[in-house]
């Protein structure tokens, strides 16, 4: 055999097999290890770049549409990482799941909010709608940490998708929290740094990287999402990494001039992690948070902002139940339910 039919052969022979994989890729696999068996991997097509990205998928087997309940990792996450609890609650309740990777954790250029990042959010929805029969109207949106960033810019670059979004411990400006973390010295600043180009104030092209990827750069697009904004007290303290500033600065993003908490009022919140005497009244008992007492709450319209005993945290059954009340085109819904629910508190993955 000539070395010409030889590498013919092995060109055709490598399109076949990487044709295999590709197309088995599109079949359902088992979820990573820890996820219920329930759970799935599937394979979905981008329409940001055109490639296939994975993610855990639940089908609840019904016939009529069912909501949607859209999942995300935490910041140094990935598909792979066990969040079970948005599976036991969507198979409690009747709903379809997924848990997209969006590019994965968000250290590199492609994750960290990016437009592929974003693209590949929207695109697992657009998935799920071809597959399943979806109930447009209540398409559900939660994540924790670097989850809870990545609903809370989904929820201003995108919505006109959600029903309702929930954030816990989120991030909402990226150039912020880059000097937050740096001052506690813990990595996320180095993180950003790979995902940015650089440290901002470097230069104009970096700063707007870290403009287009924060949440709070497009805050304004959310006004029209119920958005639920909680944050533990005392994260940003004793390596706990996101202060709840950042939380409070994006609810006053969207709530009117009259409804927002002064600065002097944050910083105090920040420092010494107790609520101002001034607003130590605008506190709730809400049994959904179980014994994560609330010590502030705010609402404007449909954004609410939470100050709940606890760091770097989430409550994640009162957030689903709460995004089970809420309904696409119809005003957030914050009545405080009397349901009793099993509220654990958990600490959030890095």
């Amino acid at each position: 055999m000539s070395n010409s039919c030889f590498f013919r052969m092995i060109s055709v022979l490598s399109f076949f097999f990487s044709g295999l994989i590709l197309f088995g890729q599109t079949e359902d696999g088992p979820a990573p290890k820890g996820w219920p068996p329930e759970a799935k991997t599937i394979y979905y097509l981008s329409a940001a770049d055109k490639t296939m990205q994975p993610a855990v998928f639940y089908d609840p087997g019904k016939s009529d549409p069912v909501p949607l309940l859209v999942g995300l990792h935490s910041w140094s996450g990935d598909y792979r990482q066990i969040n079970a609890y948005y599976l036991k609650e969507a198979k409690k309740r009747g709903w379809a799941m997924i848990f997209p990777n969006f590019r994965g954790p968000n250290w590199t250029p492609e994750g960290c909010g990016s437009d592929l990042a974003v693209e590949d959010i929207v695109s697992a929805v657009e998935y799920m709608k071809k597959r399943l029969k979806i109930d447009t109207s209540r398409i559900y949106l939660m994540g924790s940490s670097g989850g809870g960033y990545a609903s809370m810019l989904m929820a201003g670059r995108h919505p006109e998708i959600w029903a309702g979004v929930c954030s816990w411990c989120g991030i909402s400006d990226l150039a912020d929290w880059y000097h937050e973390t740096k001052a506690q010295d813990l990595p996320y600043s180095k993180h950003l740094e790979k995902a940015c180009g650089g440290a901002p104030g470097t230069s104009p092209q970096i700063d707007e990287q870290y403009r287009h990827r924060s949440a709070i750069t497009w805050g304004a697009g959310a006004k029209g999402v119920p958005l639920s904004l909680n944050h533990g007290i005392h994260d940003g303290h004793r390596k706990s990494s996101v202060p709840l500033s950042q939380s409070v600065r994006l609810f006053n993003k969207i709530a009117p001039e009259e409804k927002r908490v002064r600065e002097d009022q944050i910083r105090w919140m920040v420092e010494k992690e107790t609520i101002p005497p001034e607003l130590q009244k605008e506190n709730e008992i809400d049994p959904l948070f179980g014994t994560s007492t609330v010590h502030f709450r705010r609402t404007a319209g449909n954004v609410r902002i939470t100050i709940f005993e606890g760091g770097h945290s989430s409550v994640p059954a009162a957030g689903i139940e709460w995004l089970s009340r809420q309904k696409k085109g119809t005003p957030a819904d914050w009545s405080v339910s009397e349901k009793s629910v099993k509220a654990d508190q958990t600490a959030i993955q890095k």
